[in-house]
């Protein structure tokens, strides 16, 4: 049966996302959304089953009236936007999925009466939180979410971008390999360097955040806060020219990972998610020098928030085709990068690493391809391969799910997708001594 999709948000991601869909041919209609009308008659004049609409996602109604009659709402909006989305998905009884994950929000999940009194909570920004409240928000999300969804027959899919997303499924596919699995590395290192001042290839005020809060890791089966930039890892695989430097990063995976150690991750007991390339050297010395600051400062009598007067010298992430091409032209200092799986655990009695490499297009190759950058085509692909399972009826699952837990086949369904995109997996088995 063919299937109405609503994306939810048009910028690097809700693009790709909506090109893709609108060669899928159990897709009916792509209904293009956003508070932009120029960014949605953009889009809207690059596909065939097309249809804009503008929505301002601070108000339900506006999203539930754009949602009527739809299958899926694929949200590509701001955090703090989520729960209206949700509840909007509930309302029109449509399936839910999000690139992003989990935040401090368990305030607006179970709707507190300090929540109720606050109108104006889910337009606040949002900050990465402390190990608890990141949990007990992942956790009130399953619990307040999941039976809601269940009880009208329909899936709700959070994390399904590039990381979280494309790297966790990643992930449970190396549990194939073995019994038991005590540690988990998850490695990203952005090595596309321009010749222009560009640090950062996604939200510079998302970046800046998850580098320079607090990360999470989960240590001898708990969870734990990890200083930001802190406790750096060395590695070089053979396709590195040098030996790159991996420091800890704030994000969702090893939170992910360590609630679903038992049923999907083989026991795990250890998980980390360390993160490397030209924005983490960019961001570290800010940080250390407090310009990263959120805190109100005085400065020659003036008000100023550090971290605002930085982000407003850092250029937005090049969205549109010209943006892109004008970079090409001008030069690229490095078109690397890497995400690899570390596994490391027991296989029929033995000490085992498994490792995983994600191959994927360049950033050059990502242009020539889809007219985008590397970044926009590893999420926004990462995201549309959970799309395609759904209008092909590749989910069975009933309630609220995280992109790490998929069964193995859908794990296999997934990659044979993303083959069909040049995003690949190169995993082998190494006996430790």
């Amino acid at each position: 049966m063919s299937k109405k999709i609503l994306v939810l948000g048009t910028g690097a991601q809700g693009t790709t996302v909506a090109k893709r869909l609108d060669l899928e041919p159990n897709v009916e209609e792509v209904i293009c959304a956003d508070y932009d009308p120029k960014a949605v008659e953009n889009i809207v004049s690059q596909l065939k089953k097309g249809r804009g609409v503008q929505v301002d996602a601070h108000d339900k109604d506006s999203i539930v009236a754009a949602a009527q009659g739809v299958d899926l709402i694929l949200n590509g909006l701001p955090l703090e936007c989520t729960k209206n989305v949700l509840d909007a998905a509930l309302e029109v009884k449509a399936n839910y999925q999000d690139y992003a994950s989990t935040i401090n929000m368990e305030n607006v999940w179970r709707e507190s009466e300090e929540a109720k009194a606050d109108k104006d909570i889910r337009c606040k920004k949002i900050t990465a939180p402390g190990t608890q409240k990141w949990f007990d928000s992942l956790k009130a999300q399953f619990e307040i979410y999941g039976p809601k969804f269940e009880a009208i027959d329909r899936l709700a899919i959070v994390g399904t971008g590039s990381a979280p997303g494309l790297i966790c499924c990643a992930t449970r596919n190396a549990m194939k390999y073995l019994d038991k699995c005590d540690t988990i590395y998850n490695f990203v290192w952005e090595g596309a360097i321009a010749e222009r001042f560009q640090p950062f290839w996604w939200s510079p005020v998302t970046a800046l955040t998850d580098m320079s809060e607090a990360g999470i890791a989960f240590e001898n089966g708990q969870f734990v806060n990890t200083p930001a930039f802190g406790n750096p890892v060395k590695r070089q695989y053979d396709y590195m020219d040098e030996e790159i430097t991996f420091m800890e990063h704030s994000h969702d995976e090893p939170l992910h990972y360590g609630f679903n150690a038992e049923k999907y991750f083989k026991g795990c007991k250890n998980a980390y998610f360390k993160y490397a390339g030209a924005g983490m050297d960019f961001a570290k010395p800010l940080s250390e020098a407090g310009l990263l600051s959120r805190e109100e400062k005085d400065f020659n009598g003036k008000k100023v928030v550090p971290f605002d007067f930085i982000l407003s010298h850092i250029p937005p992430a090049p969205k549109y085709k010209e943006e892109i091409q004008a970079i090409i032209d001008e030069g690229l200092k490095k078109d690397a990068g890497c995400m690899v799986i570390e596994a490391y655990g027991q296989k029929d009695g033995k000490d085992v690493l498994v490792e995983t490499h994600v191959s994927a297009p360049g950033f050059v190759d990502s242009f020539e391809k889809a007219g985008i950058t590397a970044e926009m085509y590893l999420t926004g692909q990462g995201g549309f391969l959970f799309s395609k399972m759904f209008v092909n009826d590749k989910f069975d699952q009933k309630g609220l799910i995280s992109s790490d837990m998929l069964s193995f086949d859908q794990v296999d369904t997934y990659f044979d997708y993303a083959s069909e995109l040049d995003i690949t997996l190169d995993t082998v088995v190494k006996e430790l001594n």
